[in-house]
């Protein structure tokens, strides 16, 4: 391809770029504008308002935060707050489509995937979670139908939760491996990084620290307050340390100096 693609990114609309808020999601969005940048595709990035992401302009969206998907039980509806940032995305999107060869959408929503058809293939969706409700099982196999070739997934694993077998594609996590520095003696600790919410199972970790009496340097942002609160009272005895959320650059200042990660999810990780 001789001439680069005027990309469109849309974020997720349930936290800030830049606050810990979306997960995985955002360095998702931020390797992906790196290499696309790199490639000599031109990424513009509709964010809600305030964020930011290192080294990349943003458009700036006002509006409500969206509530997070792992918080619905399976028969919950679509709900979206007044003025909701969702809504304000694709309003915007919507008027600026014609000026992008392609729009990548990173947000787990069922108003982007309704919309899919009215884009006239130009809208993909890089759905980064397992189902979570009926009414977005529904919608994906919609899109599958309707849309084809308009759906991406991280791994196999997590597409077949939906239902889905075939047709879609299958976009592996990539990590700039230049930004991690290996330490050939690491300390006597381990080390724990996510979203701190049940989903995650932090609980565990921290009852091996208990166990073995072994640090356990917790990274993340606190997501669920009272699940935090909850960990610290049953296990006021075990060896942690609550960094906060971290940079890339910070956060392997730390992992590389672990023993181990623990990886202690509940449920299907992408």
């Amino acid at each position: 391809m001789n001439q680069g693609l005027k990309l469109l990114f849309v974020s997720t609309p349930v936290g800030l770029l830049g606050s810990g808020a979306c997960g995985g999601v955002e360095l998702t969005i931020l390797n992906f504008a790196k290499v696309l940048r790199q490639r000599g595709h031109n990424v513009t990035i509709v964010a809600p308002e305030h964020s930011r992401l290192e080294s990349f302009s943003l458009v700036e969206i006002p509006g409500t935060l969206q509530r997070s998907a792992q918080t619905l039980n399976r028969d919950d509806p679509v709900i979206m707050p007044d003025n909701a940032v969702l809504v304000n995305f694709w309003n915007y999107v919507q008027k600026v489509a014609d000026q992008y060869d392609l729009i990548l959408n990173f947000s787990y929503d069922w108003l982007p995937l309704f919309l899919t058809p009215f884009f006239n293939g130009k809208l993909i969706h890089l759905i980064s979670i397992g189902s979570f409700t009926d009414v977005m099982d529904r919608v994906v196999q919609d899109v599958m139908q309707r849309c084809p070739g308009s759906l991406a997934f991280h791994t196999h694993s997590q597409a077949e939760t939906f239902g889905l077998k075939t047709g879609y594609f299958c976009l592996k996590n990539g990590f700039d491996l230049s930004q991690y520095q290996f330490c050939a003696t690491p300390q006597n600790q381990l080390a724990w990084m996510g979203r701190i919410a049940p989903e995650k199972g932090l609980e565990d970790a921290v009852a091996a620290s208990l166990t073995t009496g072994i640090t356990l340097k917790i990274m993340g942002i606190i997501q669920d307050e009272l699940y935090w609160q909850q960990i610290l009272q049953n296990y006021s005895e075990a060896p942690i340390q609550y960094l906060g959320f971290l940079s890339t650059h910070q956060l392997q200042e730390h992992l590389r100096l672990c023993r181990g990660l623990l990886m202690t999810h509940r449920w299907m990780e992408a």
